[in-house]
């Protein structure tokens, strides 16, 4: 299933369940999983592992050489778990030295028209990722989170699990994890995204939790401090306050509250 006007290299892993359509370029340290779907004009290179099942979408660029002015040709590279979907123009850069040397894409997402991840980026499960949507380098994004159409973000940022950011937000800190995030209420948090997880299957009472957690660190007079001091003081949390409270303990660009 490979397409008369492709190119591919004679090094590269292609498997011959997958379908390479016209006018793809595959480069030599390229590794296919099972089963991916090339639909045209698509383009990876660089030393990239991909997993099964991935479909790509034309004109997308997988493993480009970073947009960092001080990489020098590195031998770097780009991971990509199974079962996503790449649309249009989406640009997926490698990554640098200086940055761990590879960028990774989890499972299951879906990463649409004219998105850039860049390099040394790391993209969890799930995650979406919406038209033009763009990740600086060192850019974390955890597992179901989802990043609006037309939202910058900036270099060493992490979006945490579950949150939601609003079409067109500017991010610059942390993204709390399970936050709803909007340019349309000054890119500031204004509550936790309870019908995402609804629709995830968290029971009432985890969501219960949750909300009590945002209530002390979002309504209360407390300062982040003063909160999370309180929060540690009620006793046993649950698994998901607690991913939130280490989330802004180990937060280094600070978080939008």
């Amino acid at each position: 299933m490979i397409h008369p006007t492709a190119i591919i290299d004679s090094s590269a892993r292609v498997p011959g369940s997958c379908r390479v359509g016209p006018h793809c370029v595959i480069g030599g340290q390229v590794e296919l999983g099972e089963n991916c779907e090339l639909v045209s004009h698509v383009r990876i290179d660089g030393k990239a592992t991909i997993g099964a099942n991935n479909r790509f979408f034309p004109f997308c660029a997988i493993g480009a050489e970073p947009q960092d002015t001080t990489f020098r040709g590195e031998n770097t590279a780009i991971v990509i778990g199974p079962d996503n979907v790449i649309r249009e123009c989406v640009t997926l850069s490698r990554g640098t030295v200086k940055g761990g040397g590879t960028t990774r894409i989890g499972s299951h997402t879906l990463i649409m028209a004219y998105a850039h991840v860049g390099h040394d980026s790391v993209i969890g499960d799930h995650v979406m990722l919406v038209n033009g949507a763009t990740l600086a380098g060192h850019v974390t994004v955890e597992d179901w989170a989802v990043v609006g159409a037309l939202c910058p973000v900036h270099q060493f940022v992490r979006i945490g699990a579950h949150a939601y950011i609003g079409g067109g937000t500017t991010i610059t800190q942390d993204v709390l994890p399970f936050a709803l995030v909007s340019a349309a209420r000054n890119n500031k948090t204004y509550g936790m995204n309870k019908v995402g997880l609804e629709r995830r299957g968290f029971s009432p009472e985890r969501i219960g939790q949750i909300h009590h957690a945002y209530r002390v660190l979002l309504s209360s007079k407390l300062n982040t401090a003063q909160a999370l001091d309180k929060l540690r003081g009620e006793g046993d949390l649950g698994d998901d306050v607690m991913l939130l409270v280490r989330f802004i303990e180990s937060s280094e660009r600070g978080v939008i509250k």
